[in-house]
C-alpha cells in the first residue's frame, strides 16, 4: 500500500498545477472514517488534521501542506482545527 505523501510546494509549482482552480472542501472539528476510491491530491489552506491509516501510521497535516492520498487508502480523519483545502482527484494517467 502506498503511503500518504506530504510535501511543500512553491508558489510556482502551485500555479503550474492549477491548485487555486480546484474545488474547496471545508469541515469543522470532527472524527470520521474515510477511504479513497481514487488518488486525491490536496493543498491545505487552513486547519490541522491527524490522519491514521489502517496500518496505524499517523500523519499530521496542516496549512501549507500539499498531500497525496493514494487510491485504496482507508483511514480515520481526526480534524483538530477546522480544515479548508483545495482538492483534485487523479487517474493513474495524470501527472501529479
Amino acid at each position: 500500500m502506498d503511503k500518504i505523501k506530504v510535501e511543500s510546494l512553491s508558489d510556482e509549482e502551485k500555479k503550474s498545477l492549477g491548485v487555486n482552480s480546484w474545488p474547496i472542501w471545508t469541515k469543522k472539528i470532527s472524527k470520521f472514517n474515510w477511504s479513497y476510491d481514487e488518488t486525491e491530491v490536496c493543498y491545505i489552506l487552513e486547519g490541522k488534521v491527524i490522519v491514521t491509516t489502517s496500518e496505524g501510521e499517523k500523519v499530521e497535516i496542516k496549512a501549507g501542506d500539499y498531500v497525496t492520498f493514494p487510491k485504496g487508502l482507508s483511514c480515520v480523519w481526526d480534524i483538530v482545527e477546522p480544515i479548508k483545502k483545495h482538492y483534485s482527484f487523479r487517474t493513474s494517467s495524470d501527472k501529479i
